[in-house]
């Protein structure tokens, strides 16, 4: 065999070898493009479950957050009536407290005392969150104040409170005892 021979042999070699290495190449290419497709896929479908675990997750988290805050108002809400309930007992005893300070006598060391006892008294309902209603002087409000008498006073405004016959008390926004006043106009 000639040297053109063996040469077109090798040509023809190498040439048959480039064929199987391009069938070879497209094959692993079809191949790979056909893996990076399904893994795109997979990579879509986990994005999704992700988002939606997310959601759910946010979800729950809302949940937990307002059944604690419900709970918690719940749980204000029972203090306020259970103390509101007790100080409603003590609140006569209160109320002849201050017309013993209010009533005349002779003895002030006595007169001291009671002054005293009440400003105790006091001192727990205000550290327990009581706090007097405010009454004389003010517009009368039905939620807070309950009218006994009505009077004509030109001094005074449309609906304004002259006098106050019984102390009102509330504890947050609960109306414990709701004041006795008389309405002017």
């Amino acid at each position: 065999m000639s040297e053109k021979g063996k040469h077109a042999m090798e040509q023809e070699k190498v040439e048959q070898k480039d064929e199987e290495v391009k069938k070879d190449t497209n094959e692993k290419v079809v191949e790979n493009t056909d893996e990076l497709i399904e893994i795109k896929k997979q990579n879509e479908t986990l994005k999704i479950q992700l988002e939606e675990t997310d959601d759910r997750l946010k979800r729950v988290a809302a949940e937990f957050d307002n059944y604690k805050k419900r709970t918690s108002k719940e749980k204000e809400a029972m203090y306020n009536s259970l103390i509101g309930d007790i100080v409603l007992k003590f609140l006569p005893v209160i109320d002849n407290l201050e017309k013993a300070v209010s009533s005349k006598t002779d003895d002030e060391v006595y007169k001291q005392g009671i002054e005293l006892v009440l400003k105790q008294f006091k001192d727990v309902l205000t550290a327990n969150g009581v706090k007097e209603i405010e009454s004389v002087g003010k517009t009368f409000d039905p939620e807070l104040h309950e009218a006994v008498s009505l009077i004509q006073d030109d001094t005074l405004g449309e609906k304004e409170i002259k006098e106050e016959y019984r102390k009102g008390y509330m504890i947050g926004d609960r109306v414990i005892r709701h004041s006795m006043v008389v309405v002017a106009n």
